[in-house]
Order: C-alpha cells, then sequence, then structure tokens
C-alpha cells in the first residue's frame, strides 16, 4: 500500500491544477541507483494523467527537492483505469502523450506516427498503417516497443499491434511544399546578394581606412616625433599604459599592429563568446557587442577611470580600465554611446561594485554591426492590420516610432496601429509621417482593438408570444468538456415551471461512452461507474424532449446547455426549434451591484440554498427558484412577456457592463470614420467602462459610417464561436457582422494546446484546422481574410521586455510568450504555407492590402486651429486696457504708455489673441473678487496689455514715476533712466513735482518681444498661479464662461518611470534566482520604461472647445484613470498632442496667493492688536516693496530682533521666505549680495533655472568677471543684451529661445556674436544653460515673497500661522510644540543623522529650523485644545499659536475634520466617548494622551464607586 504523493513531497510547490491532478494518486515506491545520481518514483493512480503533466512535475522535483544537484528524476506512472477506457478511447484520450514520448526517443519516429491512421479491431487489436519509406519500416521497432510498453505496462491493457505501411502518394501539400522550398531559396539567394553587396562596401570601407591608418601611423612615427614606443610588457607602468595602449606621448596601437580596426592595445584573432555564458571569472575572453553607456571618473595623478557597459543583446557587461586625462579624448571618440566593439580582456569580481567586470583589458577593436537585420525581399509587401504599441495597456512594449519606421522601411505601404482600447499612440505614429517627403505615398491606419460587447443578443432567444406564466422548462447539464461536438452529456435534470410555481421535476445520468475526464469528476463528483449502466443520449434525448413539450427552455448560461441539446438533436435528425432564456441574462439586469453572476453567486445574493453544486438535478432546482423569484421581480415592473424582456434588456446600460467582451479589430476609413471611432472610444471610457473600455454592438452599428471591423484574434468572438462548435446559426450571425476576418500564425494561439481549459484544441492540426474554417468562412460569405501578427514586440528578442512586464502584472504564464513579433512577407507566406500557395498569398498579401486601399491617407486630429471665441473679445480687450491706462496715467498718455499699448493691441488683437486675454481677465477678476490674488506665471508679464487688462501685477514698462492725483509721469530724466534695466521700486521716493502727493514707483523694464516675439505671433501662453484654495471654483469658473461641455481637463498619461521598471526587471530575474548584473538590468529597463500605465490630469490644465465643434473632432475623453466616480472630464490625448488645435488654459493652485489671503485674514482678526478691522481691512497689495528691513532680510537677522546663533548659525532672515528659504537659495544669496528688488529677481530667475548659477554664474560672481547685475540670470538678459551690442533683434530673440530650452548655440550665431565683440565669458555661459526663468515670471514670484517678508517683520504670529497651516510639509505637535529646549534636542539628533534622514524627515528639519527661529523670536504655541483648536488651521490665541488637530502625528485631514465637528457635540466624558465620537484610531488616541491632550478623561463612561468616597 502506497503513500499519497504529497505525504511523500509535503514541501512541493506547484499550481492548483497539478495538485488536483496528482492529490489522489498514490506514490508505491521511490528507487535510486547506487550513486544516487538517478531517482524513480513509481506513481499509481485511477485517472489518466498526461505525459506533459508527469514530465512538469519531474521538473518542480529536480528543481525544488535537488537544485543544481546532478541527479535525474524519472516519474514511473502505472494506471487501474474504469471499464469506460477502452484500448480506442485510451489511444484517442493519450495520442499527444504518445506523440511527446516518440519525440523523446526520435523526432522522425514522432512525426511519421503522427501523420499515420489507426483503428481498433474486436478483440483489442490496434491497426496502424504508415507510409511507406526506408526511415519509416526502420522506426518501426522503436515505435511498437513504446506502445506495447505503454498499454500492457502503464495501462495494464493486453493489446496486439499490427503495423502496416502503404506508399506515399504525391499531394496538393506536398506540391505547395516544393512551392513553399523554392520560393525559400529564391529568398536565400536574395538575402546573399544583399550580403555580398554588404561585405563589398565593408571592404571598400576597410581598404579606405586601412590606406588612412598607414598614413596616420607615418603621421605618427617616431621620426615625427609624436609617438614613443612601448616596452612590450604591457600593464601599467610610470610613463603611463604600454602593452599597446597609452603612452605618455599619446594615444596609439600596440607595437607592430597596422589593423585600422584596432582602437587600442594588442590586435587579438580569438573568436567571441557571447555575453549570456559569461557568469563567472573565466580568465581572459573576447567578445563582441554595442556600446550602451559611458562613464568617466577622475582619479589622482591625472588619470581617469573609464566605464562603459556592453551589450550583445544576450547580456551585458562593464568594462572599466585606466587612462591618463590627456588620452581621454581620443578614446572616448571612439568608444562612445552606439559604437560596435570586440573586445579582449579578462572577467573579474569587482570588489567595489560587487559584480562580474572586464578589466586588464588586452584589445579593442571596431566591429560591424553584429545585431540580426530582418528585411523584406519580398516583391509585393504585405500590410499589417493589427499591431500594438508602448500605450496598449501595458502589454505592448515597443514606440510606435519604431514600429511605423519599420513597416515604412521593409517597403509596406502602410500600417495600422490598434491597441487596446485607446487611440493614445496616434500623434506619435503621426509625427513620424510628418517627417517623410509629402508625396510618400505611405500611410498609417488608425484603428484599435476594441472590447466589444455582443449587446444586440436578447435574453430570451427566438422569443414568440410567450407569456411569463406560461410553463418553462428550467434545467441543467452537465458534461464531459466544453464542446458541444467533441464533448457528451452526462447528466441532465430539469424542473417544469407553470404559472409560476414548480410542478414536475426529471433527472437522469447519461452514459458517454467515454471515460469522464478526472477534472470534471472532481468538479461533479460523477464517477465512471456512476453512468456506465445508464443510457446512452440516443436513448435519453427524446425522452428528456418529451418532457420538454412545448415549454420555454430555461438555463443559467443557457447558450452553453441549450447548445449541447440542439446539437445532439442534430446528432438524431431532430430540428432544434427551442425558445431559449438565459438566467444570467436577466440576474445582469435585476441584480445589477452584482460583479459575477455564477448561480452560487446569484443563488446567495437572492437567499437561495443550493446544496450540491455542479449537480445537473440541484443546479436545475437552484435555477428554478432563481427564475421563479426573477419572474416576480420583472412583474413588479411591468414585465408580463418574454419580448418586453427582451426590449427592457436592451436598454440596461449596468447589463452591459456585466457582459463577456470579446476583442475586434475597428479602423477609421476617412475623416468620418475618425470621427465615430473617437465617438466610440468616448462612449466606451465614460458611459461602459466596467475593468476595461466597452463597445456595445448597438453603439456601433448606429456609427458605422467610415469605419471597418474585423474579427481579431483568438478573443474575438468569430473564433471563439468556432472554437466552441456553437451552431451554424450562431457562427453564420457573427460572421454577417463582421467587414472581414482575421487569422494569425500557430504560434499566436499555441497557448491553447497546453491549456487544459480549452479542449477542443489539442494539437497544431486543430490550430490549424480553426484558421482552415475561417478561411472557408470568408468564401462562404464572399468577406476577406487577412493574416495578421497581433504585433506587440518589433523582433524576437522583444519579447523578454513583454515577459518581465506580464510577470510584474502578476500572470503566472508570462514565461511563455507567443511569437508576436512584426513579420516579413516571407515569413508570413511560410506561416500559412498549410493553406497552399494560392491561398497563403491571398490572407496575406492580397486582402490586407485591398483593405488598405480602401483606407484614406489621414491626420489623427483635426488640423484646423480652433480658439475659442468671445463675441467683441477685442474692442472689450482694448476698452479695458485704455479705461487702466487713464485710470493710472491720465486722459494725455505718455508716449512710453501709448506707442506700447498700441504695438501689443495690434499684434495680440491680428493674431486672434485676444480671446485669450479676456478670458484670463475675467478668470482673474473673478478670483480678485473672491479675495484671492492671482500671480502670474511664465512670461505674460511680458505684456503690458495684460498689465492693464488687471491679469498681471508686473508692470513692464521701463521703471518710472506716475502721480495717482494730477497723473504726472516721469519716464525720461537722467534719475529715472540710470535705472534702465532695472526695477522702479528700487528708485528713491519722491513727491510729486505739480501737487506734491508721493510718487508711485513702478516698471521691470521686460520687453513685450519676450512673450510674443518680434512678429507678435507667438502663440501665448498665459499661465496663472491661483490659490489652492480657489483653484476649484476657476475651473468651476471656465463652464459659466464657455458653456457646459465646452470645457475639459487636460488629459495626461502615466507610463513606467525608470524606477518602477527597474523594480520590475529586477524582480523578475530575483524570482527565478537569477541574478542579473546592474549593467544588464538597466539595459532591460530601457526597454521597459514608457509602456503606458494609467492616465490622469494635468494639475490646472483646461482645453476650452469652441463652439460649433465636437470635442472627438480633436481627441476622444474620458475620465482621469477611468475612474467612473468622478464626474471630471479629460481629454483622451496627452493634452500637448492638442495644445496646437485647441486652446488650453494654465489655472494652477499655488500656495503663495493663500498664504497673502490667510494673512490678511490674521491680520484684519481681532486676534491681533493693530488698527486694521472688518471695514477696514488689511491689504496685502498695499505693501511697499521698497522697504528697507524687507531688504535687510537677505544680508542678516537683525530685522528679526535675532542673531543668527539664535537660529543654528543661519546668517540670514530669509527662512520660510518663497523663492529664498532653502539652504540652497540662502547660500545662493550669501554669494550675489543683493542690494534691491532687482537684484532679488535676479536671484529667483538664477535659482529656477538649469545650470544657470552652479558652475556658470557663481564662478563668474566669485572670480569677479561678472557681477549679479550683469551675468546672465533670466532668458531676458540675453536678447536685452545682444540688441545693446548690436546683434539683430530677430536673431537675438531666437538665440535666446534657445538657449533658454538648452539648445545651445549654432556656430555661425557664435561667429555673429563674436562680430559685436560679445565676450567669450558670455558666450561660453550661454552654452552651459539648460533651462531658464523669464523675468516676468521671476517678478511675479518674488513680488509675492516680497509681501510675505514684510509680514514676517512686522506681523510675526500671522506669518508663522500661516506657513506652518500652508507651506509646511511634515508639522509635528510633538517635535516642534513642546518647547524650545525639546525642539534643539529633535534638531541636534537630526543634524548627527543628517546623511541618512528620509524624506519626511529632511521635511521636518526644515520646518523644525522655521519653529526655532519663532521660539528665538519670543513667541509660544499653546497646548491642543479638544474643544478649541481647528483642523487644519492655526489660531491665534492671546498672543500666542493654537496648532490645529492635523499637527498631530498620524492624523490626517479628514480624521480632524471629524474631531472638530465632534467637538460641536458638548463634552466627552471619556476616551471610550471620544473615541465612539471622532472615529480616531487608537494609536492616535494613545499618542494625544501620552502628549497630554486628553489627559483629564477617564479610560470609559463607567462610573466607580470610589468616585463617590
Amino acid at each position: 500500500m502506497g503513500k499519497r504523493f504529497f505525504e511523500v513531497f509535503p514541501t512541493l510547490k506547484v499550481d492548483q491544477d497539478l495538485r488536483g491532478l496528482f492529490e489522489e494518486t498514490e506514490v508505491t515506491k521511490v528507487t535510486t541507483t547506487s550513486d544516487r545520481r538517478f531517482i524513480r518514483v513509481h506513481l499509481f493512480s485511477h485517472h489518466m494523467i498526461q505525459k506533459r503533466r508527469i514530465l512538469e512535475l519531474e521538473r518542480k522535483i529536480k528543481e525544488q527537492l535537488f537544485g543544481q544537484n546532478m541527479i535525474q528524476i524519472q516519474v514511473r506512472d502505472t494506471y487501474q483505469l474504469s471499464g469506460q477506457y477502452t484500448l480506442e478511447n485510451v489511444i484517442t484520450e493519450y495520442w499527444e502523450s504518445i506523440l511527446l514520448e516518440l519525440e523523446q526517443i526520435s523526432i522522425l519516429a514522432r512525426n511519421m506516427f503522427a501523420q499515420a491512421e489507426y483503428h481498433v479491431e474486436e478483440g483489442n487489436i490496434l491497426c496502424i498503417e504508415m507510409e511507406s519509406s526506408v526511415v519509416a519500416e526502420g522506426k518501426k521497432e522503436c515505435i511498437l516497443k513504446l506502445l506495447h510498453k505503454i498499454f500492457e505496462e502503464r495501462f495494464r491493457m493486453p493489446a496486439e499491434i499490427r503495423m502496416t505501411f502503404k506508399e506515399k502518394e504525391k499531394s496538393n501539400e506536398a506540391e505547395m511544399e516544393d512551392v513553399a522550398l523554392q520560393r525559400e531559396i529564391n529568398a536565400i539567394f536574395a538575402r546573399s546578394t544583399v550580403y555580398q553587396e554588404e561585405k563589398q562596401a565593408e571592404r571598400k570601407e576597410e581598404k579606405k581606412s586601412e590606406t588612412d591608418g598607414q598614413k596616420k601611423i607615418l603621421k605618427d612615427s617616431p621620426a615625427n616625433g609624436k609617438a614613443k614606443e612601448g616596452n612590450g610588457k604591457g600593464g601599467f607602468q610610470k610613463g603611463g599604459f604600454s602593452k599597446g595602449g597609452f603612452s605618455k606621448g599619446g594615444f596609439k596601437r600596440g607595437p607592430g599592429s597596422d589593423d585600422p580596426n584596432l582602437i587600442w592595445g594588442r590586435n587579438f584573432d580569438s573568436e567571441p563568446i557571447s555575453l549570456d555564458q559569461v557568469v563567472g571569472e573565466m580568465g581572459e575572453i573576447t567578445f563582441h557587442g554595442m556600446v550602451i553607456s559611458v562613464d568617466t571618473r577622475e582619479i589622482r595623478n591625472e588619470k581617469t577611470i573609464l566605464m562603459f557597459a556592453v551589450t550583445d543583446e544576450t547580456d551585458t557587461i562593464t568594462v572599466k580600465m585606466f587612462t591618463q586625462n590627456e588620452q581621454l579624448p581620443d578614446l572616448l571618440a571612439e568608444v562612445k554611446k552606439g559604437a560596435f566593439l570586440k573586445i579582449c580582456g579578462i572577467t573579474s569580481f569587482d570588489r567595489f561594485d560587487g559584480e562580474l567586470t572586464i578589466v586588464s583589458v588586452r584589445g579593442i577593436k571596431k566591429s560591424s554591426d553584429f545585431r540580426e537585420k530582418r528585411q523584406d525581399l519580398s516583391a509585393v509587401k504585405r500590410v499589417e492590420l493589427h499591431c500594438h504599441t508602448k500605450m496598449s495597456d501595458m502589454d505592448g512594449v515597443s514606440e510606435v516610432k519604431d514600429i511605423v519606421r519599420r513597416a515604412h522601411d521593409w517597403g509596406h505601404p502602410a500600417i495600422a496601429i490598434t491597441d487596446h482600447g485607446v487611440v493614445q499612440s496616434f500623434p506619435d505614429a503621426n509625427h513620424y509621417l510628418e517627417t517623410l517627403d509629402a508625396d510618400d505615398p505611405f500611410k498609417i491606419i488608425y484603428g484599435v482593438e476594441a472590447y466589444l460587447v455582443d449587446d444586440l443578443r436578447d435574453i430570451a432567444i427566438k422569443a414568440k408570444d410567450q407569456t411569463l406564466d406560461d410553463a418553462y422548462v428550467v434545467f441543467d447539464i452537465e458534461t464531459t468538456g466544453f464542446s458541444s461536438i467533441k464533448d457528451k452529456i452526462i447528466e441532465i435534470g430539469a424542473v417544469k415551471v407553470e404559472q409560476g410555481e414548480i410542478t414536475e421535476r426529471y433527472s437522469t445520468f447519461v452514459n458517454p461512452k467515454v471515460p469522464i475526464p478526472y477534472k470534471i469528476t472532481q468538479l461533479t463528483s460523477i464517477t465512471d461507474e456512476m453512468v456506465m449502466d445508464s443510457p446512452d443520449i440516443l436513448e435519453i434525448l427524446p425522452e428528456f424532449l418529451e418532457f420538454v413539450g412545448d415549454a420555454t427552455l430555461v438555463a443559467h448560461n443557457a447558450s452553453f446547455d441549450v447548445g449541447f441539446i440542439e446539437q445532439n438533436c442534430r446528432y438524431q435528425d431532430i430540428v432544434p426549434e427551442f425558445t431559449s432564456v438565459d438566467t444570467v441574462a436577466m440576474a445582469r439586469v435585476l441584480l445589477p451591484r452584482l460583479s459575477r453572476f455564477k448561480l452560487d453567486t446569484v443563488a446567495k445574493a437572492l437567499d437561495i440554498s443550493l446544496e450540491n453544486h455542479h449537480r445537473a438535478v440541484d443546479d436545475a432546482a437552484a435555477t428554478a427558484e432563481i427564475f421563479v423569484k426573477f419572474v416576480k421581480m420583472l412583474k413588479d415592473r411591468g414585465i408580463h412577456t418574454l419580448k418586453e424582456l427582451n426590449q427592457y434588456g436592451s436598454t440596461n446600460k449596468d447589463a452591459i457592463k456585466k457582459l463577456p467582451t470579446y476583442h475586434a479589430i475597428i479602423l477609421a476609413q476617412n475623416t468620418v470614420g475618425r470621427y465615430n471611432l473617437y465617438q466610440l472610444v468616448s462612449m466606451s471610457h465614460l458611459e461602459y467602462f466596467a475593468r476595461r473600455p466597452r463597445i456595445p454592438k448597438s453603439e456601433f452599428n448606429k456609427l458605422r459610417e467610415g469605419l471597418i471591423i474585423g474579427s481579431a484574434c483568438e478573443a474575438g468572438e468569430l473564433y471563439r464561436a468556432i472554437l466552441d462548435n456553437q451552431p451554424p446559426e450562431t457562427i453564420a450571425r457573427l460572421a454577417e457582422f463582421y467587414d472581414y476576418y482575421e487569422i494569425q500564425p500557430l504560434g499566436n494561439n499555441k497557448f491553447m494546446i497546453e491549456s487544459d481549459k480549452v479542449t477542443a484544441v489539442n494539437s497544431e492540426e486543430d490550430l490549424k484546422d480553426i484558421n482552415r474554417r475561417i478561411v472557408k468562412l470568408g468564401e462562404q460569405f464572399k468577406k476577406p481574410v487577412v493574416a495578421t501578427c497581433d504585433v506587440h514586440f518589433l523582433d524576437p528578442k522583444d519579447e523578454v521586455y513583454r515577459r518581465i512586464i506580464m510577470s510584474g502584472k502578476g500572470f503566472t504564464d508570462s514565461d511563455d510568450q507567443p511569437p508576436l513579433y512584426l513579420r516579413t512577407t516571407e515569413e508570413m507566406l511560410a506561416e500559412f504555407d498549410y493553406l497552399g500557395a494560392a491561398k497563403a498569398k491571398e490572407i496575406v498579401i492580397d486582402n490586407p492590402n485591398r483593405i488598405a486601399d480602401m483606407i484614406e491617407k489621414i491626420a489623427p486630429i483635426n488640423p484646423d486651429k480652433c480658439p475659442p471665441v468671445i463675441e467683441n473679445s477685442d474692442q472689450e480687450l482694448r476698452d479695458i486696457c485704455y479705461n487702466k491706462a487713464h485710470e493710472m496715467y491720465g486722459e494725455d498718455l505718455p508716449i512710453q504708455v501709448s506707442s506700447r499699448l498700441e504695438k501689443e493691441l495690434n499684434s495680440i488683437i491680428s493674431n486672434g489673441y485676444a480671446v485669450m486675454y479676456i478670458i484670463a481677465q475675467k478668470l482673474v477678476w473673478k478670483s480678485n473678487s473672491a479675495g484671492y490674488l492671482v500671480g502670474s506665471r511664465g512670461s505674460v508679464g511680458s505684456s503690458f496689455v495684460a498689465t492693464m487688462a488687471g491679469i498681471t501685477e508686473v508692470n513692464p514698462l521701463s521703471p518710472h514715476y506716475y502721480c495717482t492725483e494730477c497723473h504726472y509721469c516721469d519716464f525720461e530724466s537722467d534719475e529715472v533712466k540710470a535705472f534702465a534695466g532695472m526695477c522702479g521700486y528700487d528708485m528713491p521716493d519722491k513727491t510729486c513735482p505739480n501737487c506734491g502727493a508721493p510718487l508711485v514707483k513702478a516698471g521691470f523694464d521686460i520687453p513685450f518681444e519676450t512673450f510674443l516675439g518680434f512678429k507678435g505671433d507667438k502663440e501665448p501662453d498665459i499661465d496663472l498661479n491661483f490659490s489652492g484654495d480657489y483653484q476649484a471654483k476657476a475651473h468651476k469658473y471656465t463652464e459659466v464662461i464657455f458653456g457646459e461641455g465646452h470645457t475639459f481637463k487636460a488629459g495626461t498619461i502615466a507610463t513606467l518611470a525608470d524606477k518602477t521598471a527597474f523594480g520590475y526587471v529586477k524582480n523578475y530575474y530575483e524570482e527565478r534566482g537569477n541574478r542579473k548584473r546592474k549593467c544588464e538590468i538597466d539595459r532591460l529597463v530601457q526597454g521597459c520604461t514608457g509602456i503606458r500605465r494609467s492616465t490622469g490630469q494635468h494639475p490646472g490644465g483646461i482645453v476650452v472647445l469652441p463652439h460649433g465643434h465636437n470635442i472627438n473632432e480633436f481627441t476622444p475623453v474620458q475620465h482621469p484613470a477611468n475612474d467612473t466616480t468622478t464626474d471630471i472630464i479629460t481629454t483622451h490625448f496627452d493634452y500637448h498632442s492638442i495644445d496646437h488645435n485647441l486652446l488650453k488654459l494654465d489655472i494652477l493652485g499655488h500656495d503663495d496667493p493663500t498664504i497673502i489671503r490667510t494673512l490678511e485674514e490674521y491680520i484684519t482678526s481681532d486676534a491681533m492688536e493693530n488698527e486694521y478691522n472688518e471695514e477696514h481691512p488689511f491689504v496685502a497689495t498695499s505693501i511697499p516693496l521698497d522697504d528697507p528691513q524687507v531688504l535687510s532680510l537677505f544680508h542678516d537677522t537683525s530685522a528679526l530682533g535675532i542673531a543668527p546663533e539664535d537660529i543654528g548659525g543661519c546668517p540670514l532672515g530669509c527662512l520660510g521666505v518663497p523663492e529664498f528659504g532653502t539652504d540652497f537659495v540662502i547660500q545662493m544669496v550669501q554669494d550675489a549680495k543683493p542690494q534691491s528688488l532687482s537684484d532679488l529677481i535676479r536671484i529667483s530667475g538664477l535659482s529656477h533655472g538649469t545650470n544657470v548659477w552652479l558652475g556658470n554664474a557663481q564662478d563668474l560672481v566669485k572670480s569677479g568677471i561678472a557681477t549679479i547685475s550683469t551675468a546672465i540670470c533670466t532668458r531676458d538678459d540675453i536678447m536685452i543684451y545682444l540688441i545693446n551690442k548690436g546683434v539683430d533683434s530677430a536673431l537675438s530673440f531666437t538665440i535666446m529661445e534657445s538657449v533658454r530650452k538648452g539648445k545651445g548655440l549654432k556656430p555661425e550665431w557664435e561667429v555673429a556674436m563674436k562680430e559685436k565683440d560679445v565676450p567669450d565669458w558670455y558666450i561660453d555661459s550661454c552654452k552651459k544653460i539648460s533651462y531658464m526663468f523669464p523675468k516676468a515670471h521671476a517678478a511675479a514670484y518674488v513680488m509675492m515673497a516680497y509681501r510675505i517678508a514684510y509680514c514676517k517683520i512686522n506681523y510675526p504670529l500671522a506669518y508663522y500661522g500661516a506657513y506652518f497651516g500652508i507651506r509646511a510639509d511634515a508639522f509635528s505637535y510633538e517635535i516642534m510644540c513642546q518647547g524650545k529646549d525639546k525642539l534643539n534636542d529633535y534638531i541636534q539628533d537630526y543634524k548627527k543623522r543628517s546623511d541618512s534622514l528620509s524624506k519626511k524627515e529632511q521635511d521636518t528639519m526644515k520646518d523644525m529650523k522655521l519653529v526655532q527661529e519663532m521660539y528665538a523670536r519670543g513667541f509660544e504655541f499653546l497646548p491642543i485644545d479638544v474643544y478649541k483648536s481647528k483642523a487644519t488651521k492655526f489660531q491665534i490665541v492671546d498672543g500666542k499659536l493654537l496648532p490645529p488637530f492635523s499637527s498631530i502625528d498620524g492624523m490626517g485631514e479628514k480624521a480632524a475634520e471629524a474631531v472638530e465637528e465632534a467637538a460641536k457635540d458638548g463634552k466627552y466624558l471619556s476616551l471610550d466617548d471620544f473615541r465612539q465620537r471622532t472615529k480616531v484610531s487608537k494609536t492616535v488616541i494613545d499618542l494625544m494622551v501620552e502628549l497630554g491632550i486628553l489627559k483629564d478623561l477617564p479610560e470609559s463612561n463607567q462610573l466607580s464607586l470610589f468616585d463617590f468616597a
């Protein structure tokens, strides 16, 4: 007696399917050889187990229990099967396993036996007939030996096996093979021709290189004094590198080598090995590869370590070598990213990096591109109509531009882009098209692989005039599998329902005459023994039909049960004419809250008992009760007939969201089709999204104009219907719906052969048969059939990226990637040669080209520019500006004002930009009216029209004075002109010479051209900073301006970032026990980044759709991240793709306007003693921008009344001042020593730029070459400086635009600059810059910061309360509000750990510094009061700050709001009462007790007798 398998192997980890298969088996014994290198596990089973599962088990045992040990595992399986297993049944069930075992013995024997014909004669005689050949007859014995072993030893079923041979006939298939062979020969010749041409070109290049090399050798020879000879010993020497490497004299080849390809070291001729073989220290190796990264690290003695990663696409390795600094440029000229090299060096474990690297490099040679270059050499090319990109829902891994470029380079006339459910790759695909010649005929076909829902299928099939009170037979069947053609019925259970009552029952087993699969026995508990004595279906079916009579059939998932009954009717020549009702479909309509509709789920939802699930009689009874309850629910809704039921179901969107989805390819034929496609994509995301975007067939039919629909892949409903052997009328209905049918290479669907869930496919021949049936359907219905690759990656080698992504998503079969790469025409013809040469050409070349010809060449986005229209916006803008100008400067405007206004207005209005200004003006004025300032961003402050329209506070005119009383102005005096290029607020105070009133100082001297260019036609970008508290209202107000349905949030696309991709790659290999070198991980990361993960929304972007247009002309729309609970709608395309077509408003949220508003509230409130009150409120815009105390904050701490040692040594008082409070900017301020507001603006420009201060202006200022006033600080500086030097205005603007974007200077620009005496340091500074801030933006930021700094000095409690409540990222009551001494202890602790602080601790440290400053100035915190504290706002109480609840660690905003709200219900009785009313977590309550906030509350409400003592 043996033991159960998992008792013998308890630690073995297998999937659920494998566990279920071996759970009931027994291990009778385990044997081993004397050397313990071979172990046999003897297994006994009552159910058949296929050989592939036995082999899988062997692998699992070997890998998990014996690892790398050289031990071989063999499982010897024997069986005792039921009487249903006749010899014929055994060979039928075990056929694939026999072929698999033969394959292990001989591939030839396997292939010959696969073509054999067999039958079983009485007396257990197996007759096998094979085609005659010398080889076949030679393999006869090994085949017979295996068959005897299988039948007699394994199945204990003695059988006589007779093998005969027949002569081979020349068939059509053989002729097809000859044609295919000839085609392959032609392709080889074609490739050979190309290869020879390439080799000739290489030889010419080598000859040229050799000549050049010889010239160089002569030039560098010792005779010319340009080279020093090494000592020939190699290695590192005092004079540099020898061994033919580097010497002090320079960069040279090894001695005696005239190989022009040798870059460094000695020559070598050894053959390269692939890098995946390099797994340990192997001594000297040679390999070739492509350089993918280069880095240098300077060390002592003027030497540098050169490190570069090389890949041959099997793996990657890092090469490290030392070089003299003076020789580095020569080496880097050859060893650069993208270079192909052949390298000979020694493998060594690098202790510094902890991985294998190449050191002691012997030599480096140039190499040709070794990568396989696939080409399409067919005279007539195919068209791919099914292709996925990185936008395809974490599924495709290739960039759309790479795919389109490949198709174009191969000469394909077109390619279709068909991502899953989305169209987000269209704009990038079109960008590639824009790089081609205008007359290039190549086109992109824009489409989608839709998730199609068949909502046209009725709940009641073939409904007539039946009422819900008529007779119904509710039934269920159990079967041997899912195919109504291949599988058999084993049990029928039925219940008759009349007038809503159960009246009769019917139940019987059915003998299927074949063994019941073990998985079915596990599911149903029905064994072979239970059915063997029952009648077969020939007897049972008429009996069941008699029970049914004229009643309507009802079943749960009726298409399955009714399909089996109908198919068996056909076998008996009975015409099936049933009306049937599906309770699954009824449940989708009547129980919309359910997410699944399995029988047990629905029964549970309706409180119906289901005792023995998966037994027909019990399932039928439960389904009958469900049906009765559903009937009652329908009657309550006024539905009484089956036709009314169908009508009700067809209008139910919730039901559509629960229906199964099928893949379908939808292609846009023309612009009408594109518009309809976008409508469908929008609808699928907004109305029908449920786990995926669904397109109902009913909606598709409404919008079918201009669209072509194909049947797609194995997940398409036509393929599924054929796979499931659906009735002919069902297949015909589907075939009529589609415009063309699709078939794919066998490899794409090979997974079905291995899958236990797909019983209809057991071999490649089955897959071929399905494809043949689809081809036959095409002929029958006169529809084209096309062959597609279902492209998910570009080349076969790229499957690794999809493997990693699929594994990261949790797919257990990720390592079994189908070959979903883009194939050439020849490759596709070879894939389908089993259809015959003519048919293969038809489906691979002719039909796809025919469909491509039906499709017009279109752009994916409406190319028109469609700005919104606001009536009379031109005149309204002009009126607003002049009214404001007259209000400020008087009736007779100064020429500087009027000329600037006219120049700008003419430019703005003539280019159609007035509407943008009016929109911005309306938004800003609306915010101001609500009490919130708006800060401008970008260069909009360069526009005087924007100032006069109230859009920005920044006045871009040159510095000037003006009088608000008599409108005196001074633009021209020498005193004023001395401040040119600076800021008007830096001028001295003056009184009006006419009326004696104080003059207003204004002007930042910013040219309009920075904003719109010298032609005034640069697209304006009006970005605005609204208060974060007001931002949502500003967004809503855009709907008021433009109307509902005309504003959309700007959509964004979130893709897999480097860090996340690194995790995917690292985890993938670690889970498989395969440690990869970091450089290889980095290479694989690059292939995984950029894959679409989700969608989102721009924080402030609003896209405006003008009236008279539909958004689907430009882009589909959706919810951000497909969140169906939000009413926010975003553009489906990334907003950058459509910002040239539709206006995008940037309505951003910012802390500064919120702080200003909070300061105004604090200072005006009764909590502070000052002159302000509700009638006379404090207004921040009245703060002077020339206050000397504010400027002193940027020199010392005197204005705060403290010394630097009081605040940890910080020498300045600008901690916590926006723009100037970080350590980086404080250091910049110390270096720059600002003397004016203008200097502060320049520092702000420097701090926001990239490579503008560090390594650039900082060095110039420190060395005295430039000052803060002359260095390049903002983008405007460049244009103004160059114009003043005499450089052409338009060129100055162009140079500014290039430099600010980090694009540097063109050589001809440098020449033009030098001709005008622009100094070298200025030119070098321009070339270093990566990004620059506009002066107007810096000015707007500094104006806000200046006001806040003023309040810091003059209203400190208001300032600290506003800062801690709004800007502090990590304010902690526990750390910061327990007194000065405790705070200082924390600061000291953090300083000790400064190198290891987390991000949160770094934020805490930043906030602690400001709290330290507050304490130093003599201010304190009150303890939190559970009845008085607010949720998130600090309060000023009795000259101290009362912290909010949100300052307690662990208490979020929602919880804090709950605590504030709960306090309104009166005093808390106890901690239990507090917990119950506030719902705060126990952890937070414990902390509040510890901090003394809840110290007076008892633990519970219960009273103790001792309380009365």
